[in-house]
């Protein structure tokens, strides 16, 4: 993956097949610590502890339809290349957190890449499931919670075209305005 928002895309779906009712994403980009931190928290139902301690070996997986779990491992990598760490937390039936620190302005990182697109796409494409984004930099704090279109909505579908479009043009111009790394 060239991008942190497809690492962030793949944690996503790795919480939708967790059954996630609630996910939660966190970014902070600190200038004066030089650190990047990136969260990604969800209410599924948890990681038992034995695969908990394979869960980032690219040659484990749980899944039945292939041999190796690709996700995680590379998003450790590249926080790795980056001076930093990745770390799981999670519990049965309590939920799973990905965290990611790394050196912001370390020449190996990976662009951010199209975030907005990414968390348009995921609430467009799973109405049932609630979803929160918080991006921090520091000229700024934006939220986005998915909850509060879907009561503005009232009868429109959420993965309406038009929809989708304003959530993506609103996301990226309210990161514009808070100045994200690209």
């Amino acid at each position: 993956m060239t991008e942190l928002s497809l690492h962030i895309l793949d944690i996503i779906q790795n919480s939708i097949v967790a059954k996630a009712d609630l996910i939660s994403i966190a970014i902070c980009e600190d200038l004066a610590t030089d650190q990047l931190t990136i969260e990604i928290a969800d209410n599924g139902k948890g990681i038992n502890a034995e695969i908990l301690k394979n869960v980032a070996d690219p040659f484990y997986t749980s899944r039945t339809t292939r041999k190796v779990g690709m996700g995680l491992s590379l998003f450790r990598q590249a926080a790795e290349q980056c001076e930093g760490t990745l770390t799981i937390e999670s519990k049965l039936h309590s939920g799973t957190k990905v965290k990611v620190l790394m050196k912001n302005s370390h020449i190996d990182k990976q662009p951010m890449g199209d975030i907005a697109g990414v968390v348009s796409l995921m609430v467009a494409s799973n109405p049932a499931i609630d979803f929160e984004y918080h991006h921090q930099t520091n000229r700024g704090v934006y939220e986005f919670n998915s909850r509060e279109i879907k009561q503005e909505l009232d009868e429109i579908p959420i993965s309406d075209p038009k929809v989708v479009k304003f959530m993506r043009e609103m996301i990226q111009e309210n990161l514009n305005e808070i100045n994200i790394s690209k």
